[in-house]
């Protein structure tokens, strides 16, 4: 499909220097997660709301937000006499960040010029502090939200938001030269499992698999680096920071993605969609059209191998 590139080169330092972006999306997944309401019933597997997925491309797996049977009716995009503004960041690669140009890139941004280019729309595409994107839109200086700012109620409750083109998956992390069982709840019974202590992940590990030796961590970066030492089994965490860590230097090429993706929404999340006012449903609809067409037409797929070479799923 389209060139790979480097996307951990960009972010191999994200252990270490977390964005306080990333901070706060944790934060929130946290707090749904201790105030869920009631454990789910643990099953093997455990739980696992896992999206449906493309494997045709040998050793990547590519998400699928989209349910095949569901064809929305075609939308045209409300026609404007100005450009449709879009708002990012450019300080989370490899979803949004400063190109070599100074202009924004990444999966995020690209999948915008795509939705753009599929509705015939006019676009600019415009970098702010990533705390200021929701109410620079609610003060009109832009239209659509288009960054790694969690979908929840209360977010919800001011604005639209298309469905999830992108979501958080839980995984787990081992090293490559130890012959260790896939995770399931039997499997990991005595086995410790490295997690930051405090988060969502921390939470479901304890719900989900209770016979596993939990190790609580200060930070990701000090549980990947007992993991790399042989110090623990396996370590639990989001998904997209455990991949860019195996696919960049940090990791010394130890370890490896082992078992599927949790998706479980009470512990991390919706994901992310576009989001815009509630007044504009007409752009927000002919958004979600966009997206799923884009799916359905491969450039969805295309996008995500160029940012992904090692995928979260």
């Amino acid at each position: 499909m389209s060139q790979t590139i480097p996307a951990h080169n960009q972010c191999a330092t994200h252990a270490t220097t977390p964005s306080s972006r990333f901070a706060w999306c944790a934060g929130a997944l946290l707090v749904m997660a201790l105030f869920s309401a009631w454990p789910v019933a643990a099953q093997d597997s455990t739980a696992r709301d896992t999206a449906s997925r493309d494997t045709a491309t040998p050793g990547v797996t590519i998400p699928n937000f989209w349910n095949p049977r569901s064809r929305l009716e075609r939308i045209e995009a409300p026609q404007t006499a100005r450009a449709v503004r879009f708002l990012t960041d450019d300080e989370f690669p490899p979803l949004h960040f400063a190109g070599p140009d100074g202009a924004p890139t990444g999966f995020v941004v690209e999948l915008v010029r795509a939705v753009c280019e599929r509705l015939s729309l006019n676009c600019t595409i415009q970098a702010r502090r990533f705390d200021t994107l929701l109410d620079a839109l609610a003060d009109r200086q832009g239209d659509v939200v288009a960054a790694a700012i969690p979908l929840t109620p209360t977010l919800r409750s001011r604005f639209l938001a298309t469905r999830p083109y992108f979501r958080w998956p839980a995984r787990f992390a081992a090293r490559t030269d130890k012959s260790l069982p896939v995770p399931s709840a039997k499997a990991l019974a005595g086995k410790s499992v490295g997690v930051v202590g405090a988060s969502a992940h921390a939470a479901y590990l304890k719900a989900f698999f209770p016979q596993a030796e939990a190790r609580d961590f200060t930070d990701l970066a000090t549980a990947e680096g007992a993991l790399r030492r042989g110090d623990v089994d396996y370590v639990f965490a989001d998904g997209l920071n455990l991949a860019l860590w195996i696919g960049g230097i940090d990791s010394s090429n130890c370890c490896a993605l082992v078992g599927g993706d949790y998706l479980e929404n009470r512990y991390f999340g919706e994901g992310i969609g576009l989001v815009t006012r509630r007044e504009d449903t007409a752009l927000s609809r002919a958004l979600d059209e966009a997206l799923q067409r884009l799916w359905d037409e491969g450039k969805y797929a295309e996008l995500y191998l160029r940012f992904f070479p090692v995928s979260p799923f």
